[in-house]
């Protein structure tokens, strides 16, 4: 937390004498403009030569102090996102809030563990890892939670997470370029929906007469110089309402070619420097190295082709300047001229569109995942096996603060699946939890909470938390003979890790003990792994007709001084102790 606490510090520092000199050249900005028309007011009432030069002189300072105060606006906003992510880290950090989107959109309640295991939401996993600046960037890390990659493709995600979590400078100046950019995913859709949309190129009459009639009227305007003639000023007035009247023509099609792209220059110019942030950096690691030659394009780099359609679109947006649109057409047919360059770019350059875009989400994903890793140095990265073999020595939830939570050892060999038993408040849920979690985050190659892990990554299947649709007609124990069916089906064609917890809460006590222990013997002959907690003592039972693939665990409670005391910690065997009763008689309940 000091780390950021510190840089924080420092940028505002450092944006405390940007301010000052932007102060300074806008105060100079303006003295110059009210110099000049100074000049130019003297000018007109003396008809000193003289004031002209000092006025075209001011004029020209003013020119310069743009550029200045460009380039000045830039880095302020920089340092202005760089102090907000140091803020946003540090408050984070101390468990002041959590400043990051929840992915709420992203939630899926069909999904085998998305819900179960709050994976979106306030307080969730997405929530606390998520530190995406773009939109892209989002929707991978989003897609990424919900999909357990190979193997090959883990250990690729682990060696640039580790690489990129050293990377603490290059990281925040990547989200700041992309947080001043105020991408969404209606800006992102605009442009990948250009991209798509095809564009029949100029006519070669069109093309032909966008050069011919500017230079015409070129022509035109030289020999009226030359010669004083009154005729070439019919000819340029002719050659002008020519100009416009073709413009007239490609009118509509303009505005088609650019519908809903208000700003989206600013977005593209702002993706060219995030992708030169990509292309300018030293990787070591396999997977930042490819996805850094995935921006080299005809022999050019992406940034420089963004640049370029930021540049053209920027262009293509002062159509709705009458004075300029009028002015610009009438003389070059100027709009023409970029129609026909951005309709020659994107044919050019729309196939790689999408998979630049691809590699600014790849990287903003991959540098949410670094900075967890960074912020929890505790953390290990799991080994991989293809042995179906699971262990964690002192697991915890990643989420919980890391003052008081209190680890557990757990390991699925030779018994693969746990009858998992305790009192209300003792801690399956969390453990539960804490399995899932944990095999989510060693599946997309990040670290887990835990000293040490081995893991063969598998599908995860889960039955915590459904709810009653009352949209659906449908109760809470019909959606979960469904996700059991699911679970059933998806373990048809291979093994996954199971979490269930306390199932078939909606039927009649000898029901959903038969139930129950029917569908642990279902998993261990479909080879699941993972664990199932249960209230019920003879559901553990099962586990002296199938010694080799079950075991019996729990958490304990004590009652100290009339006082429920839980240590959270996992023990072998089956829990004897029962707080309900006594706690219900504590409150007078009973």
């Amino acid at each position: 937390m000091e780390v950021y606490k510190k840089r924080s510090k420092t940028f505002s520092a450092e944006l405390t004498k940007i301010n000052k000199k932007y102060n300074t050249i806008s105060f100079f900005r303006l003295l110059s403009i009210v110099l000049f028309l100074l000049t130019l007011y003297y000018y007109f009432q003396t008809e000193k030569s003289f004031l002209i030069v000092l006025g075209v002189l001011f004029f020209a300072f003013f020119i310069i102090l743009m550029r200045f105060h460009t380039k000045l606006v830039f880095q302020k906003e920089l340092r202005e996102a760089l102090v907000a992510i140091n803020n946003d880290e540090a408050s984070y950090l101390n468990r002041e809030k959590i400043p990051f989107e929840n992915g709420q959109e992203f939630n899926n309640f069909s999904h085998p563990y998305a819900y179960d295991l709050d994976i979106y939401g306030e307080h969730s996993l997405f929530q606390n890892l998520n530190r995406t600046t773009t939109f892209v960037g989002k929707k991978n890390l989003a897609e990424q939670l919900l999909t357990i990659a190979p193997n090959q493709e883990i250990l690729r995600n682990q060696q640039a997470v580790k690489e990129l979590s050293e990377k603490l400078d290059w990281r925040q100046e990547f989200m700041a370029l992309a947080k001043i950019s105020h991408d969404s995913k209606s800006l992102y859709e605009t442009l990948l929906k250009w991209s798509s949309f095809s564009s029949t190129p100029l006519s070669k009459v069109s093309s032909a007469l966008s050069f011919i009639s500017p230079a015409l009227l070129a022509g035109s305007f030289i020999a009226y110089l030359v010669t004083s003639n009154s005729v070439f000023l019919s000819v340029l007035s002719f050659l002008f309402a020519l100009n416009l009247a073709i413009l007239g023509n490609f009118y509509k099609r303009i505005t088609i070619e650019i519908a809903n792209a208000e700003n989206i220059d600013k977005i593209i110019n702002q993706y060219s420097l995030i992708v030169h942030k990509i292309e300018t950096e030293s990787f070591q690691s396999e997977k930042l190295k490819d996805l850094q030659l995935k921006l080299s394009y005809k022999d050019e780099t992406a940034s420089i082709h963004l640049k370029q359609l930021s540049v053209l679109f920027s262009r293509m947006d002062s159509i709705g300047n009458l004075v300029s649109t009028v002015l610009f057409n009438g003389i070059f047919l100027f709009h023409l001229h970029n129609l026909r360059a951005l309709i020659q770019w994107k044919k050019d350059h729309a196939e790689a569109l999408n998979q630049w875009l691809e590699v600014i989400g790849e990287f903003d994903m991959l540098n949410s995942l670094a900075n967890f890793s960074y912020n929890n140095p505790q953390f290990v990265f799991p080994t991989l096996n293809t042995n179906y073999e699971i262990s964690f020595s002192n697991l915890n939830h990643p989420l919980l603060n890391e003052k008081t939570r209190i680890g557990n050892d757990v390991n699925f060999q030779p018994q693969s699946f746990m009858i998992l038993t305790g009192s209300n408040m003792s801690g399956k849920s969390t453990f539960l939890r804490s399995l899932g979690i944990n095999m989510v985050l060693a599946g997309i190659g990040a670290p887990v909470c835990a000293d040490e892990a081995n893991v063969h990554p598998l599908s995860i299947l889960v039955s915590m938390r459904l709810s009653d649709s009352l949209s659906d007609s449908e109760s809470y124990f019909y959606a979960e003979i469904k996700r059991l069916k699911l679970i059933m089906d998806q373990l048809e064609g291979n093994p996954a890790f199971v979490l269930l917890d306390e199932i078939l809460r909606g039927t009649n006590s000898d029901d959903k003990r038969n139930g129950t222990i029917e569908v642990v013997k279902k998993m261990i002959a479909k080879k699941a792994i993972g664990a199932i907690a249960t209230h019920d003592i003879e559901v553990c039972l099962t586990t002296n007709d199938y010694p080799n693939q079950l075991t019996n665990k729990y958490f304990e409670v004590e009652i100290i001084d009339n006082d429920l005391h839980f240590d959270y910690k996992l023990r072998n065997g089956i829990c004897k102790n029962r707080s309900a009763t006594f706690l219900m008689k504590k409150m007078e309940v009973i």
